[in-house]
């Protein structure tokens, strides 16, 4: 059976194993499936670890890939879906592929594209598909992080014993879809709320859409977990008082800017951790660079947790733009084994 405890290779890393260790165990207990339908982007992360995770557990993936090259793709205009990145992974676990456009996606909406092509699996091939919102950002799925949290209080309950004087100050992660940023509001909260701590500020930094999006959809996602709240005051209102959402998508969803890279490739020479550009780099690099920045008193001397949601597969879509960057931080240079070669800067005399 599938364990989301258990280490898992690339094909399963990131945060979405968290959510789907509760998605497909209620697909597989109480739905009778037998094939799974998600969505995301090109390179999405969450698309490329049910496809895996679904396999393992014997359901079939479908994948609906948002790509500005739905139609090139379609039309056979010297391009295809490839196998670059995520879309490797895809298709390495045979995952049933469909496109569409930025534009059908925002018309539509996530949830109608999900909901036809599982209606198109039913009438077409005689299917039993589970739907799995983008992300596996629904109030089932955001159960795998408040989960994540209870983990993080038993780690702090862990320092602690050694360091009486240690608080957690500050907690920072990114947000694309709302469900992680959901389950780690509400569960600091709740656990916070039976210890005698500060619960420490709560960051979520926004990679696209904007901050009234996903303090609406985190409001959304909590009214479906039963959140049970004082009469005074909104599931909204308490959302807003639980988390900031910062707005760090930058160019947009997915692009990434030169400082954004520059920052990205810094951080894993000087520390050897690898942030992902649509995510974790770009949620990291906005928090330092500019809500640090801006107030850095606030932040001087406190315990800051960076939560990092992997991702860096979506590294290898970036390679072009990384390329003139490594010439600098990792040359290449040739031994020369026999000393008959030109000497400079890129041979090496042995």
């Amino acid at each position: 059976m599938y364990n989301a405890h258990l280490p898992g290779g690339t094909e399963l890393g990131g945060n979405k194993v968290r959510k789907l260790e509760f998605l497909l165990a209620d697909a597989l207990a109480n739905k009778d499936c037998d094939s799974v339908v998600t969505i995301g982007g090109e390179q999405s992360n969450h698309c490329r670890a049910t496809a895996a995770a679904s396999r393992m557990v014997g359901l079939e993936p479908h994948l609906i890939l948002r790509t500005r090259r739905a139609d090139a793709i379609h039309n056979n205009e010297n391009e295809e879906i490839g196998w670059v990145g995520n879309v490797l992974f895809d298709r390495m676990v045979g995952s049933t592929i469909y496109t569409c456009t930025p534009g059908e996606y925002g018309r539509m909406g996530s949830n109608k594209l999900v909901s036809s092509v599982c209606d198109y699996l039913k009438t077409k091939q005689k299917l039993n598909p589970y739907a799995i919102p983008v992300g596996g950002s629904n109030a089932l799925g955001t159960w795998g992080y408040i989960n994540g949290v209870d983990e993080l209080m038993q780690q702090t309950e862990e320092i602690r014993s050694n360091d009486s004087d240690f608080a957690l100050d500050h907690v920072v992660f990114a947000t694309g879809s709302g469900g992680t940023a959901t389950g780690i509001a509400v569960g600091l909260t709740l656990a916070y709320g039976s210890v005698d701590q500060t619960c420490p500020e709560v960051h979520a930094v926004g990679v696209c859409d904007n901050p009234d999006y996903f303090y609406q959809t985190m409001s959304s996602v909590a009214d479906d977990l039963g959140l049970d709240l004082p009469s005074d005051i909104s599931t909204e209102q308490f959302i807003r008082d639980s988390v900031t959402v910062h707005h760090g998508k930058g160019r947009g969803y997915a692009f990434s800017s030169d400082e954004e890279l520059d920052f990205i490739l810094q951080f894993a020479t000087e520390t050897g951790i690898s942030l992902d550009p649509v995510y974790s780099g770009k949620a990291l690099y906005y928090f330092i660079k500019k809500v640090v920045e801006e107030e850095p008193e606030k932040y001087r001397n406190k315990s800051i947790l960076f939560w990092h949601t992997g991702g860096s597969i979506g590294l290898y879509e970036k390679g072009d733009d990384l390329s003139e960057r490594f010439a600098t931080v990792s040359p290449v240079k040739r031994l020369d084994a026999y000393g008959n070669m030109a000497a400079n800067n890129d041979v090496v005399p042995i």
